[in-house]
C-alpha cells in the first residue's frame, strides 16, 4: 500500500553544476523537494519507486544501482540509484557494465535528489514512463505499484507545462496557466479524482512531462488516504515546476 508520495519537478537545472551561474534561481525549488523527500523518509517504506517521463530508449524498469549522468548538460556529474554516488566508483562509466542502461533524465534528477538527501532507509526502483502512456494504464501501473509492498513510498518526477511565457519552450499558450493551476490544487490537495481528470491531449500539447507519471501516483492511491500539501508552485523559465508531499 503507498504511504507516502513526493512530487518534485525534472529539470536538470535542479543540479547546480548545470545550472552554473543561475543555480540560484531554483533555490527555493530544492529546498521544497529536500522537504518532500523527508516526509518519504519519515513514513518509513519497504519500497521506494521512483517514476518519470522518459523518451523511448529510457523506458521501463531500472533496477536499484542504476546509474545516471548529467554529461549531456555539460556537468561532469553522474549519479546512482540508491547505494551511493556513481561517482564514488574509480574508473567506472556509465554503459561500461555489459547491458547497463542509462537513467533518462527525470529519474537521474531523482537520484540526486535522492543522494542529496542522503537516502538509504528501503530499497529503490526506477521506472521511466512515456508522455503518450494512456490515462487508464496508469492508473493500472499505479495500482500494481502499491500492491509491490506492505508499505510503499513513491518519488514521482514530472513538470507541468512547458508554455507559460513567450520564452518558454513551447511558446505562450493560454490555455497553460489554468492547466497548471488545477494541476497544483490537485496535487497539494492529494485530489485523486481530479488528477485521474487531467486532460492527457492537453497535457500533451502544452508539454506537460508530468501528466503520465502523476496519474499512475492516482492509481497507487486509491486507497491509500493521503493528505497533500503543496510545498513549490512557480514557472521561473515558462515552464511550471510544482513540488508536493503525500503523507
Amino acid at each position: 500500500m503507498l504511504v507516502a508520495a513526493a512530487v518534485c519537478p525534472c529539470p536538470p537545472l535542479l543540479v547546480p553544476e548545470v545550472a552554473a551561474g543561475a543555480a540560484p534561481e531554483l533555490d527555493a525549488a530544492r529546498a521544497a523537494c529536500a522537504d518532500a523527500l523527508g516526509v518519504l523518509a519519515a513514513a518509513r517504506p519497504d519500497l521506494l519507486v521512483v517514476t518519470g517521463p522518459a523518451e523511448q530508449s529510457g523506458r521501463g524498469v531500472f533496477p536499484q544501482g542504476s546509474r545516471g549522468t548529467f554529461r549531456g548538460f555539460g556537468a561532469e556529474v553522474e549519479v546512482r540509484l540508491g547505494g551511493g554516488a556513481a561517482g564514488a566508483h574509480a574508473g567506472e562509466r556509465i554503459g561500461e557494465r555489459l547491458g547497463e542502461r542509462e537513467l533518462p533524465p527525470s529519474l537521474a534528477v531523482g537520484a540526486w535528489l535522492l543522494e542529496r538527501t542522503g537516502w538509504s532507509d528501503a530499497p529503490i526502483e526506477g521506472l521511466g514512463v512515456g508522455e503518450p502512456l494512456e490515462t487508464e494504464r496508469c492508473l493500472r501501473t499505479g495500482r500494481e505499484i502499491a500492491g509491490r509492498a506492505a508499505r510503499v513510498a513513491m518519488l514521482v518526477m514530472g513538470d507541468a507545462s512547458a508554455c507559460r511565457t513567450l520564452k518558454a519552450p513551447g511558446y505562450l499558450d493560454e490555455r497553460a496557466a489554468p492547466f497548471d493551476a488545477e494541476a497544483a490544487r490537485a496535487l497539494g490537495t492529494a485530489d485523486i479524482d481530479a488528477i485521474k481528470a487531467l486532460d492527457a491531449d492537453l497535457a500533451h500539447r502544452l508539454k506537460a512531462a508530468g501528466r503520465a507519471p502523476w496519474q499512475i501516483l492516482a492509481g497507487a492511491a486509491e486507497d491509500a488516504d493521503l493528505a497533500g500539501a503543496l510545498l513549490y508552485d512557480d514557472a521561473p523559465y515558462g515552464v511550471g515546476y510544482l513540488v508536493a508531499a503525500w503523507s
